[in-house]
Protein backbone atom coordinates (compact mmCIF):
# COMPACT_ATOMS: atom_id res chain seq x y z
CA UNK A 1 0.00 0.00 0.00
CA UNK A 2 1.25 3.48 -1.11
CA UNK A 3 -0.76 6.75 0.56
CA UNK A 4 0.25 9.98 -1.65
CA UNK A 5 -0.63 13.61 -0.69
CA UNK A 6 -0.08 16.47 -3.02
CA UNK A 7 0.19 20.07 -2.39
CA UNK A 8 1.61 23.53 -3.76
CA UNK A 9 -1.39 24.16 -6.09
CA UNK A 10 -3.19 27.45 -6.45
CA UNK A 11 -3.63 30.64 -8.73
CA UNK A 12 -0.61 31.69 -10.92
CA UNK A 13 -0.66 34.04 -13.60
CA UNK A 14 1.50 33.34 -17.36
CA UNK A 15 4.40 33.42 -16.83
CA UNK A 16 4.49 32.83 -13.27
CA UNK A 17 5.56 29.32 -11.34
CA UNK A 18 4.33 27.32 -9.07
CA UNK A 19 6.04 23.81 -7.06
CA UNK A 20 4.09 20.76 -6.63
CA UNK A 21 4.58 18.30 -3.81
CA UNK A 22 4.01 14.45 -3.54
CA UNK A 23 4.22 12.70 -0.03
CA UNK A 24 4.31 9.53 0.18
CA UNK A 25 3.91 6.72 3.20
CA UNK A 26 3.43 2.84 3.56
CA UNK A 27 5.96 0.77 1.30
CA UNK A 28 9.43 2.38 0.57
CA UNK A 29 9.73 5.08 -1.21
CA UNK A 30 13.11 4.57 -2.95
CA UNK A 31 11.67 1.25 -4.84
CA UNK A 32 9.06 2.44 -7.19
CA UNK A 33 9.11 5.23 -9.76
CA UNK A 34 6.91 8.31 -9.48
CA UNK A 35 4.90 10.01 -12.13
CA UNK A 36 3.14 13.33 -12.28
CA UNK A 37 -0.13 13.53 -14.20
CA UNK A 38 -2.83 16.09 -15.09
CA UNK A 39 -6.46 16.73 -15.93
CA UNK A 40 -7.99 19.33 -17.57
CA UNK A 41 -12.13 19.67 -16.95
CA UNK A 42 -13.81 17.49 -19.78
CA UNK A 43 -10.77 16.27 -21.17
CA UNK A 44 -8.57 13.20 -20.45
CA UNK A 45 -5.73 12.85 -17.95
CA UNK A 46 -2.68 13.70 -19.45
CA UNK A 47 0.72 12.46 -18.48
CA UNK A 48 3.40 15.17 -17.60
CA UNK A 49 6.63 13.60 -16.45
CA UNK A 50 8.14 10.80 -14.53
CA UNK A 51 10.78 9.88 -12.42
CA UNK A 52 13.03 6.32 -12.02
CA UNK A 53 13.08 5.29 -8.05
CA UNK A 54 16.97 6.98 -7.88
CA UNK A 55 16.36 9.79 -9.91
CA UNK A 56 18.58 8.83 -12.29
CA UNK A 57 15.88 8.90 -14.96
CA UNK A 58 13.24 11.48 -15.95
CA UNK A 59 10.81 11.41 -19.10
CA UNK A 60 8.74 14.54 -19.87
CA UNK A 61 5.21 15.15 -22.33
CA UNK A 62 5.88 17.44 -25.23
CA UNK A 63 4.16 19.98 -23.50
CA UNK A 64 6.35 21.06 -20.69
CA UNK A 65 9.75 19.72 -21.83
CA UNK A 66 11.89 22.67 -21.13
CA UNK A 67 9.72 24.38 -18.46
CA UNK A 68 8.77 22.19 -16.10
CA UNK A 69 11.17 20.23 -13.72
CA UNK A 70 10.40 16.80 -12.00
CA UNK A 71 12.58 15.76 -9.13
CA UNK A 72 12.60 13.20 -5.76
CA UNK A 73 13.84 13.33 -2.10
CA UNK A 74 14.27 9.70 -1.35
CA UNK A 75 14.83 10.96 2.26
CA UNK A 76 11.83 13.01 2.50
CA UNK A 77 9.61 10.57 0.70
CA UNK A 78 8.74 13.16 -1.63
CA UNK A 79 8.63 13.91 -5.42
CA UNK A 80 8.45 17.26 -6.95
CA UNK A 81 7.14 19.18 -10.18
CA UNK A 82 8.64 22.49 -10.33
CA UNK A 83 6.78 24.17 -13.09
CA UNK A 84 7.70 27.65 -14.92
CA UNK A 85 6.70 29.77 -17.49
CA UNK A 86 3.32 28.48 -16.70
CA UNK A 87 0.64 28.92 -19.37
CA UNK A 88 -3.16 28.99 -19.44
CA UNK A 89 -3.38 25.72 -21.62
CA UNK A 90 -1.68 24.32 -18.01
CA UNK A 91 -4.49 24.75 -15.99
CA UNK A 92 -6.05 21.27 -14.42
CA UNK A 93 -6.00 19.28 -12.00
CA UNK A 94 -2.14 17.57 -11.12
CA UNK A 95 -2.29 14.08 -9.41
CA UNK A 96 1.04 12.27 -8.71
CA UNK A 97 1.27 8.50 -8.97
CA UNK A 98 2.85 5.47 -7.81
CA UNK A 99 4.82 2.75 -10.57
CA UNK A 100 5.27 -0.03 -8.02
CA UNK A 101 6.51 -2.48 -11.15
CA UNK A 102 8.66 0.76 -12.07
CA UNK A 103 7.87 0.49 -15.77
CA UNK A 104 8.64 4.29 -16.35
CA UNK A 105 5.69 5.11 -18.15
CA UNK A 106 3.47 7.74 -19.54
CA UNK A 107 0.27 5.29 -19.24
CA UNK A 108 -1.32 6.19 -16.13
CA UNK A 109 -2.37 2.58 -16.51
CA UNK A 110 0.74 1.35 -15.42
CA UNK A 111 0.44 3.52 -12.00
CA UNK A 112 -1.07 1.47 -9.16
CA UNK A 113 -1.65 4.65 -6.16
CA UNK A 114 -2.18 8.02 -6.87
CA UNK A 115 -3.12 10.96 -5.00
CA UNK A 116 -6.36 13.35 -4.67
CA UNK A 117 -5.31 15.94 -6.82
CA UNK A 118 -4.18 19.19 -6.47
CA UNK A 119 -5.65 22.21 -8.53
CA UNK A 120 -3.38 24.70 -10.61
CA UNK A 121 -4.86 27.52 -12.31
CA UNK A 122 -3.30 29.51 -14.50
CA UNK A 123 -4.57 32.88 -15.36
CA UNK A 124 -4.32 34.88 -18.52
Amino acid sequence: QVQLVESGGGLVQAGGSLRLSCAASGRTFSSYDMGWFRQAPGKERDFVAVISWSGGSTYYADSVKGRFTISRDNAKNTVYLQMNSLKPEDTAVYYCAADLEQYHSSWYGEYDYWGQGTQVTVSS
